[in-house]
């Protein structure tokens, strides 16, 4: 007879309350599985994850490793889970069911003694602990289920932390300074964390500065709010909408594309997306695999797309200075060589992974790895073949040049040219949204010229998707202004799709796109995370920022990525 099955969407961790879905399969004290988020476990514990390119999961945290195969993922709601119950019972977790509220609970080690080291490339603090700790992280803060002294906690002020004790832990702030990298490493337990080199005289961060405050603080903004920025906060039936509203063809703001400068892989929190590039407003982007930490769907700014739009599904496009407009957008592109043989190719800079030719260009980022259990490359320059790449050397990685194009094979396609075979590529859109110099994708496209247009399964969307109820992160206009949106639900999940749309059209609204809901959803107003999807801050691959007209977007002033090196002199 098969364990019983339990489920739910609260959760307490540490007595921290949240909304995340969950199932417990067994006793609800001694539990045969547990599936929990990837999200939870990655911001809420601590674990770091890395994928194969098999799609397996590899899961680390304080010395104790995890390899989940992508047959033993499961989507829970619209986030990726595994079963996490070794892992977490490996470090002395305790789980407990109690009135269908999911307890996670690990007590607090003592901070033994702390690190550091510094080079001209960053500065290391390594924490040494009596043990495995919870490691909670929004942005630039980062709370430790852990037991300090004062002196402890000078001495990490000192190095460029502002402490405070908090929810029975220490919470420390690592802004202006940013954090580069945060990890745990076991026998003994650890936490390393990495940040900038110093700037100023003493590199010190603001003592006691609040970690988390309520209510936007940056002086740019509230000038702005009430005249070119209007913030409408109200609770419509059982959805509390929080909407900034503005004209941009006003010449004293920007929108736009929000993405990491370092390429494509990898997530950031929305706050540091929104510092990097100076935006005083922010929202999340389109959809990303939380796996392997790649966009998908289209992703284009000052002309250069990063990712390319996949499965017809919509978009919202603009030019600086003018009103976005919305659609579906679908790209085909294909080689030709000299004797007329077309073949097709499936994607552009994309991390959705099929079988067939993909491309891959420098915007992509500094190099390519190998997305799937077996591929095999060519270059291109001038529209020449230059190299042949196995899936070995894929699998460690190949740069991308500008000026050259990679190929790539998945799934047993066949790559039939030689070095110094010339090729042809053409494009062709199925719309001139592509031709705009911005894009951004999502999905399903809600409403468009005032009507419903919601057609989720015409966008490849799973009927389970369209139906469910969730935090949700909508781009709209009303023909005269851009709505940037975030719903929750008060007393459930949030609205499904259907419902949102019918709500976006009693406020008046012309067009809307969906973008990519959940634990995604977020606001940041002038550095203040101001809503949180499903109550905690999720890493994003991309948003969406209106940005003062005088600040220089990172690309156009050259910004070089930074590289982040190893602390000699420092063993963590």
């Amino acid at each position: 007879m098969p364990a019983a099955l339990l489920s739910g969407s609260a959760l307490r961790i540490n007595g921290l309350p949240q909304r995340a879905r969950w199932q417990l399969q067994g006793q609800a004290r001694a539990p045969q599985a547990l599936w929990l988020p990837l999200e939870v476990l990655q911001n809420q514990l601590g674990v770091d994850s890395r994928a194969n390119s098999d799609g397996a999961l590899k899961l680390e945290w304080f010395g104790d490793e995890l390899v989940v195969p992508a047959s033993a993922q499961r989507s829970l709601d619209d986030e990726v889970s595994i079963d996490a119950r070794a892992l977490l019972v490996s470090k002395g977790v305790q789980i407990d069911v109690r009135n269908g509220e999911l307890n996670l609970t690990l007590s607090a080690p003592q901070l033994v003694g702390v690190r550091s080291s510094s080079s001209a490339t960053q500065r290391r603090i390594v924490l040494d602990l009596a043990g495995p700790a919870l490691i909670r992280r929004e942005g630039n803060s980062i709370w430790l289920g852990i037991d300090s002294a004062l002196a402890q906690q000078s001495d990490l002020r000192a190095l460029g932390l502002s402490t405070r004790t908090s929810d029975g832990g220490l919470r420390l702030n690592a802004a202006p300074a940013g954090l580069q990298t945060l990890f745990s490493l076991g026998e003994p337990a650890r936490i390393v964390i990495d940040l900038p080199p110093a700037v100023g005289s003493d590199g010190r961060a603001e003592n006691g500065a609040p970690s988390q405050p309520q209510q936007p603080r940056d002086p740019r903004l509230l000038a702005l709010l009430g005249k070119d920025l209007q913030w409408d906060q109200q609770v419509r039936g059982s959805v509390r909408l929080n909407a900034v509203r503005l004209d941009p063809r006003n010449p004293t703001l920007q929108l736009r594309p929000l993405t990491r400068s370092t390429g494509m892989e990898g997530l950031s929190s929305l706050q540091q997306l929104a510092a990097q590039d100076d935006a005083l407003v922010a929202i999340n982007g389109g959809y990303f695999n939380r796996v392997r930490r790649l966009p998908l769907g289209a992703l284009k700014a000052d002309g250069r797309w990063y990712s390319g739009p996949i499965l017809g599904r919509g978009v919202v496009a603009w030019a600086p200075g003018s009103m976005p407009r919305f659609g579906r957008l679908n790209l085909s592109e294909w080689l030709s060589d000299s004797a007329g043989n077309r073949w097709p190719l499936v994607v552009l800079n994309s991390g959705y992974v099929q079988r067939g030719l993909s491309r891959y260009t420098a915007d992509w980022g500094p190099s390519y790895r190998a997305l799937s259990g077996s591929e095999s490359a060519v270059a291109l320059r001038n529209n020449t073949v230059i190299a042949r790449y196995s899936h070995g050397q894929l699998e460690l990685g190949v740069p991308l040049r500008d000026g050259e194009t990679l190929i790539v094979a998945r799934g047993g396609s066949e790559l039939p040219w030689g070095e110094g075979e010339q090729l042809s590529l053409s494009s062709k859109a199925s719309s001139d949204l592509a031709q705009l110099p911005n894009v951004i994708g999502g999905g399903p496209l809600l409403l468009q010229g005032g009507r419903i247009v919601l057609n989720g399964s015409q966008e490849n969307f799973s009927s389970g998707f369209l139906r469910q109820g969730a935090p949700r992160t909508v781009i709209g206009s009303d023909g005269r202004q851009l709505w940037l949106i975030t719903l929750e639900g008060t007393t459930d999940a949030g609205p499904s799709l259907s419902e949102t749309a019918q709500l976006l059209l009693q406020i008046g609204l012309q067009d809307a796109l969906n973008l990519d809901g959940g634990s995604s959803t977020g606001l940041v107003m002038g550095g203040v995370m101001t809503v949180k999807g499903r109550g905690v801050a999720g890493a994003v691959h991309h948003g969406l920022g209106v940005v003062p007209a005088a600040s220089r977007s990172r690309r156009s002033a050259g910004r070089v990525p930074r590289v982040l090196a190893a602390t000699p002199g420092l063993q963590p």
